[in-house]
């Protein structure tokens, strides 16, 4: 014999060298473990700043605007005016509930949806109407007329503005791809997040090249890094891609 010892199963107890190897090779897993999860959790991106305020629907007031994609004018304390996007529950846009209201003020309940500063101060709330509550309060005069800051040829990626500004983290990038298609089919109104390297720069409601919706027509390129050609327009805070989707052109993704 070599003096080795033998591990014995039936045995109540392991030998002594045996037991000491078990305990430093069980120390020695549980180490590297937590050192793996803790690098692993370090080395996964941060997910951006947008809020959900599910459960708790806020009574808002404006006027109604349609561009043609719904958006509430709403006037802040400051004396400007915000523009909120408005959606209906689920996967769905909000023009049936309040097509007939354009250009009048109305109240209604809704809950709140809005993105961080880190994608600039343009369009960064959205309602979630909460069926039936629109009311009418009053008419209203016309509103900001847009301003052509002319064509402009924009790269980012096309995304649903309802989980973009807030219900989905993330709410953009493949991962997101088959939620963001059906919530553009649904009616949701489509984002342009215009990058600069890895930073958002702008946002932009995309349109066709006369200003009409174009939800169905984009759906092939729907979270894929994107180039398109277009007139850019701007009206306070709302600011819109008049695009010329003959030019759109998916890209080699980049992130």
């Amino acid at each position: 014999m070599n003096g080795d010892e033998f591990y014995i199963g039936w045995e109540e107890r392991a030998s002594p060298i045996f037991g000491r190897h078990a305990r430093f090779t069980a120390v020695a897993l549980v180490f590297v473990a937590s050192l793996l999860a803790f690098v692993l959790a370090a080395s996964q991106s941060v997910f951006d700043e947008a809020t959900f305020e599910f459960g708790q629907p806020s009574e808002v007031e404006g006027v109604i605007r349609l561009i043609p994609h719904p958006v509430l004018e709403v006037a802040t304390p400051s004396g400007e005016v915000d523009h909120w996007l408005l959606v209906a529950f689920g996967k769905h846009g909000a023009d049936e509930q309040v097509a007939a209201f354009e250009g009048e003020k109305i109240r209604l309940q809704g809950t709140l949806i809005y993105r961080g500063s880190e994608a600039g101060g343009d369009l960064r709330t959205m309602v979630e109407i909460v069926e039936g509550s629109v009311q009418p309060v009053a008419s209203a005069g016309e509103g900001v007329s847009p301003v052509s800051l002319g064509r402009h040829t924009l790269r980012g990626e096309i995304v649903d503005s309802k989980c973009w500004l807030g219900v989905m983290k993330p709410g953009y990038g493949k991962t997101h791809r088959a939620c963001a298609s059906l919530c553009i089919r649904g009616g949701i109104p489509p984002l342009l997040a215009v990058h600069q390297g890895d930073e958002v720069v702008r946002q932009l409601l995309l349109l066709g090249a006369e200003g009409e919706e174009v939800n169905q027509r984009i759906l092939h390129a729907v979270a894929e890094p994107i180039e398109v050609t277009g007139e850019v327009f701007v009206a306070g805070d709302v600011w819109t891609l008049h695009a010329d989707l003959d030019s759109l052109v998916r890209l080699t993704p980049s992130r």
